[in-house]
């Protein structure tokens, strides 16, 4: 399992945003420089988040991008979705059948069921997790990840 550098990169943009205090956004230039990206691949991004209603542009010389709702209503699941879909998609086994036009596994498969619940995981954790908690420091984030992951345990448990 593999996070792919767009989906890295994409969601640094979108704190970067999500931190700035400017009315008027950040630009693909300032964007570049804060994270060391080639203005090119921050507009491909940037375009990406855009298409999916995250963020808003504003055009002209002083445009930039800032965020299209509060930051604590943006998930990062939502994010990670526009950058880089899901971890599993059910389309995945049809795609993966080997030679065959039907993967031999098509009717059983524990493998499929392992990433399904990794994905509903991932799914219940990324939702609850917001682009205004993502702004806080590292220390604080691991708490706010720590308190959900205790809460949805015991959401099981009872």
């Amino acid at each position: 399992m593999k996070i792919t550098a767009q989906v890295e990169y994409g969601l640094r943009i979108m704190v970067r945003i999500t931190r700035c205090k400017d009315e008027k956004g950040l630009s693909i230039r300032q964007l570049s420089e804060a994270e060391g990206l080639s203005a090119n691949y921050v507009a491909k991004l940037t375009r990406a988040l855009r298409i999916k209603g995250l963020i808003n542009s504003t055009r002209g010389h002083v445009g930039g991008y800032i965020l299209s709702k509060p930051a604590a209503a943006i998930t990062i699941n939502e994010a990670l979705r526009a950058l880089g879909g899901s971890f599993f998609d059910k389309k995945f086994c049809e795609s993966h059948s080997g030679i065959l036009s039907l993967c031999t596994n098509s009717v059983d498969c524990s493998i499929r069921s392992l990433w399904s619940v990794m994905q509903i995981t991932l799914d219940n954790l990324l939702d609850e997790v917001t682009l205004a908690d993502m702004v806080k420091n590292e220390k604080d984030v691991s708490s706010v990840l720590q308190k959900i992951i205790e809460d949805n345990a015991s959401e099981v448990l009872n």
